[in-house]
């Protein structure tokens, strides 16, 4: 398996996230996404108002300097580590 393959699969295996996964990995994982699917950030960053939006930009731009496949492999293992976490408090 390839690794995008590998990254799609774990993209779906991450929409099994549990309820309680953290704010914060939610954003890591929603930065490396980003970077891995779109690449450096090309957006300007959202008002201070719109702190949803903000907090994802800003986990975008925190893994900006990151190659498509590093962030492909970050993302897969965040999910893994999550997920292993997430079996274990179970």
């Amino acid at each position: 398996m390839g690794l995008e393959e590998e990254f799609l699969e774990y993209a779906e295996k991450a929409k099994t996230l549990p309820e309680t996964t953290t704010d914060q990995s939610k954003l890591i994982l929603y930065g490396l996404y980003k970077q891995a699917t779109v690449g450096p950030v090309n957006t300007s960053r959202p008002g201070i108002f719109n702190l949803r939006d903000r907090a994802k930009w800003d986990a975008w731009k925190a893994v900006e300097g990151k190659s498509k496949e590093e962030a492909m492999t970050d993302y897969i293992t965040k999910v893994k580590q999550l997920l292993e976490e997430a079996a274990a408090s179970a």
